[in-house]
């Protein structure tokens, strides 16, 4: 059984008791600095970045979970509108053989170039189509459905580049102690905290006061 802690499932129930993720209003400026135990808690050790001078935002996600479901729409429009000087990732979690599947479908389709052009799809496939993903054949014929390249496709997922990009993302998931997705991490420095939120726009407002703490970190050094 995947592990979600309870505040992740508070989260997600607040979300599909809004009426509709699309009609979320725009988010606020956030004027209170960032408080550790409320927006975030700090990474222990902290963790190594790969964006250089950048502000580094790390989504931790599976394609087969329905808080990531829940969380992509948003979080796409939240993405769009980041400032130069921050870097936005994502890292699939793969805590069982299913998501391990889906992890590697992630890391193919980067692959070939299809992920951003599929990614709402695959939610979609997933959550409201009852499309079985991770079994791998019925993932090869569902992508060749979207146009991808079948043995672009089939060597990518079986390549050793797939397989080691997977092992790193299973390593980031332990190294950052996540326990639950979605889950976002700041600069290596920091998890943005999902307790007690009420709504989606709430995890994001609380993910630009850390933002903003890394930046004055940043600052600082």
């Amino acid at each position: 059984m995947v592990k979600i802690d309870r505040s992740r499932r508070d989260f997600v129930l607040a979300a599909a008791a809004s009426a509709s993720l699309a009609a979320f209003p725009a988010l606020p400026a956030f004027a209170a600095p960032a408080a550790r135990g409320r927006d975030y808690q700090p990474i222990d050790p902290p963790q190594p970045t790969e964006s250089g001078a950048k502000i580094e935002v790390i989504e931790f996600f599976s394609y087969g979970c329905p808080h990531c479901n829940d969380f992509h729409k948003p979080l796409d429009a939240w993405v769009a509108k980041l400032p130069a000087d921050v870097a936005f990732k994502r890292v699939p979690a793969g805590w069982n053989a299913a998501w391990a599947n889906l992890a590697k479908l992630y890391y193919a389709l980067e692959v070939t170039g299809d992920v951003a052009r599929l990614d709402s799809a695959i939610f979609a496939a997933i959550h409201e189509q009852g499309v079985r993903m991770p079994v791998p054949d019925d993932m090869q014929a569902w992508v060749e459905k979207q146009g991808v390249d079948g043995r672009k496709f089939a060597d990518a997922y079986k390549s050793f580049s797939v397989a080691s990009k997977v092992n790193r993302a299973n390593q980031m998931v332990q190294a950052y102690r996540i326990n639950g997705v979605p889950a976002l991490a700041v600069d290596g420095r920091y998890l943005v905290s999902t307790e007690g939120v009420k709504n989606l726009g709430e995890v994001l407002t609380r993910a630009d006061a850390v933002v903003a703490l890394a930046r004055s970190d940043k600052a600082r050094k």
